[in-house]
């Protein structure tokens, strides 16, 4: 389905991340496989990828950094000879109320989420609007779509990866380029496993398939998304939640 891509996908060296990486090169992708600080468990990714037969790269880069996404997509190219999908996946929290909330939590997540999705998302348009062709898919959050109390930073920032995603899909479908989101609901990962039981079970009580979603949920839309079977898909946002957001 995806054999002769590269694909690019940020913070894949674990979580949602990673699975997004493995399973793009199930399908035949070849992986760029970016990290922030988790050099071995980016290694560890992509020592899986290869083991399938495919072609893997990791490259360190903070997205939240121009010059460093720059970095990232020359290595790409200079590599593999371009990117054809890129995944806007890296992302961190900095939880507080927003009473509480100081400049410094507000800035760092919306500098990794948002503006990092931003700088990729011009790079990889520059590249793909040239081949005429191309896959943009960012990893939002029903938190992005309903809010959620504590999170007003990243909500924030995920909200504006749809709105971002809307936009430039006007802008460069004429030239066969789609771009969408896909919005996770309550996943299991690293970052949900560090909740309290309590808070847990709330969340799982507003979830109407009863049970959390696993990184491959997640992984097995954006692979639709990226493949050629969804080039009548664009500025969408796919919500992959048991339902949550209904």
């Amino acid at each position: 389905m995806l054999t002769g891509k590269t694909a690019l996908v940020t913070g894949a060296g674990r979580g949602i991340g990673r699975a997004i990486a493995l399973t793009l090169a199930g399908y035949g992708a070849d992986v760029v496989v970016n990290y922030s600080g988790s050099k071995e468990a980016a290694e560890q990714t992509v020592g899986e990828i290869e083991a399938m037969g495919r072609k893997a790269l990791a490259v360190q880069a903070d997205v939240s950094l121009e010059e460093d996404c720059k970095r990232m997509f020359d290595t790409a190219v200079k590599t593999f000879g371009g990117v054809d999908i890129l995944v806007n996946n890296a992302g961190i929290t900095r939880d507080n109320l927003a009473v509480r909330m100081s400049e410094a939590e507000f800035d760092a997540v919306l500098d990794t989420n948002l503006k990092g999705a931003f700088f990729c998302m011009k790079l990889a348009g520059k590249l793909m609007m040239k081949k005429r062709r191309g896959r943009i898919v960012s990893i939002s959050s029903i938190s992005g779509v309903r809010g959620n109390a504590g999170q007003i930073n990243y909500c924030a920032a995920k909200a504006g990866i749809i709105g971002m995603t809307k936009s430039l899909a006007r802008e460069l479908s004429s030239r066969g380029v789609t771009v969408n989101a896909v919005a996770p609901g309550y996943i299991d990962t690293d970052m949900t496993a560090v909740l309290p039981e309590k808070v847990k079970e709330a969340v799982l009580a507003q979830v109407p398939l009863g049970r959390m979603g696993s990184p491959e949920d997640i992984a097995e839309a954006v692979a639709f998304l990226a493949s050629d079977k969804a080039g009548y898909i664009t500025g969408q946002v796919i919500q992959v939640d048991g339902g949550m957001g209904i």
